[in-house]
């Protein structure tokens, strides 16, 4: 099955749900410049956030830990180690990031492609 995620105008084969491991990151390109976090949760669910780390500026959220504080799924930057809301993007540890902006992810739609559908 083809993981596509839609970039605000339409949906990108990006790989297949083979080459995600649950519990572990990959980064994969969109639009040829855009750098995504995709994540297969140990129960099968899909998150794609900005692989971009609010706190380093470096490109590693890919790396990241997947866990969850209490019922909701959580990123931990392998950097500084500040989590991440999977379902909202916002910081767990805190409200602003070094530059002053919000410490907010971009979080990404994804999805498995319908079978069939042709991409």
């Amino acid at each position: 099955m083809t993981v596509q995620i839609h970039d605000g105008t339409s949906w990108h084969a990006v790989c297949t749900l083979d080459d995600l491991q649950p519990g572990r990151g990959r980064a994969v390109l969109l639009d040829g410049d855009r750098q995504v976090a995709l994540f297969l949760g140990r129960a099968g669910d899909l998150y794609a956030v900005d692989n971009l780390d609010p706190f380093s500026g470096a490109q590693v959220l890919s790396r990241g830990l997947i866990g969850s504080r209490g019922d909701r799924p959580t990123l931990a930057s392998p950097m500084y180690k500040q989590v991440f809301d999977l379902t909202d993007g916002r910081c767990l540890d805190e409200d602003t990031a070094p530059d002053g902006a919000p410490a907010v992810l971009r979080l990404w739609p994804v999805r498995l492609a319908p079978e069939g559908e042709v991409v």
